[in-house]
């Protein structure tokens, strides 16, 4: 019975769990790739913040924003290898997991963040967070926004013509992939930590992200154009190693669902703010021109990208694409 005990302590101590009083507090790394100053490193340090008071001497809750831990290239595989317990990938990471989750890659798919808000409760959008990555090994615990994509270049870039023979960076997404090639641009896909000296230096001409984003790396810097497109959304799903997760005592798994749940809300509510904030610090710095689309303009990007939907049609399901759709509708 005495050697049964020490066995299941030191499976407690293996799994940093704290088995009573004077025993070492779990600790939570949570790896992210952007700067805290944007809505997904608010959300983290929110998280941390209510942890720690909630969970006093329980949980300790370690934040390493922009790169500084794991960049995108490392940090699917960190988290599956338990070197870090928590990260927040753009929802464009999964798609070597599921085709499903290549929905929110489709241009023009959801008319503002609203719709996607709606289409992320439903059964479906709950279904693609809670089923679609448990099989790997990683467990879905929130879908956090950032924000509506814009384009932005050396160039202006008034009509899809315009685009054509561009080098954009793109996140690893086959879905962005064909959008690019769709314009008759060179879509090349790239760490977002090495985004801001590749356009700096010219490796590529232009790139596609929200207003936090283009502000917090200073992209706006070394670009001088920048168009109004809300062609598609940059959004996170927040993801634990599944094991780790499942592990942890009822109580405090229990408690940490909750403030995930509670920060995700705020955190979500913010990143309008944010980009509208950013957009006009943009602005205010007049190192790039801001460009508007006409609705004759928007429907010729629209109109020129189309191809896609049918491209992965069969991949991400039809049912689920309108489900999306419908989403814009309120219904």
């Amino acid at each position: 019975m005495r050697i049964a005990v020490t066995a299941i302590a030191a499976v407690g101590l293996v799994l940093g769990f704290a088995a009573g009083a004077g025993a070492e507090p779990i600790k939570i790394k949570f790896s992210h790739v952007v700067a805290e100053a944007t809505p997904k490193g608010q959300g983290a340090l929110m998280f941390k913040q209510e942890v720690e008071k909630r969970l006093p001497g329980k949980v300790v809750v370690e934040v390493y924003p922009n790169s500084s831990l794991f960049g995108d290239a490392k940090e699917m595989e960190a988290l599956a290898l338990g070197d870090v317990q928590i990260i927040a990938p753009s929802l464009s990471k999964f798609d070597k997991f599921t085709k499903k989750l290549q929905v929110f890659d489709l241009p023009f798919l959801f008319d503002d963040i609203q719709a996607i808000d709606r289409f992320q409760k439903t059964k479906m959008g709950q279904s693609l967070l809670e089923d679609s990555i448990k099989a790997k090994g990683y467990k879905g615990l929130a879908y956090w926004h950032n924000g509506m994509k814009q384009l932005s270049a050396n160039k202006p870039l008034k009509v899809p013509a315009d685009a054509k023979g561009l080098k954009f960076r793109i996140q690893p997404s086959n879905v962005l992939l064909a959008q690019f090639q769709a314009l008759g641009a060179n879509p090349q896909k790239m760490a977002f930590a090495e985004v801001y000296q590749a356009l700096q230096v010219g490796t590529v001409d232009g790139q596609e992200n929200t207003w936090s984003n283009i502000y917090s790396q200073k992209f706006h810097e070394v670009q001088k154009h920048i168009t109004e497109t809300n062609h598609g959304v940059i959004d996170y799903m927040v993801v634990a190693n599944a094991s780790f997760w499942d592990k942890l005592p009822k109580d405090i798994r229990g408690e940490l669902d909750k403030i995930m749940a509670e920060v995700t809300a705020k955190a979500n509510k913010i990143a309008d703010d944010f980009n509208e904030a950013d957009k006009k610090k943009i602005i205010a710095a007049g190192t790039s021109q801001i460009i508007k689309l006409s609705k004759e303009e928007q429907a010729q990007w629209r109109k020129a990208m189309e191809p896609v939907y049918k491209q992965f049609e069969a991949e991400i399901g039809k049912d689920l694409i309108q489900a999306a759709l419908a989403a814009n509708k309120g219904s």
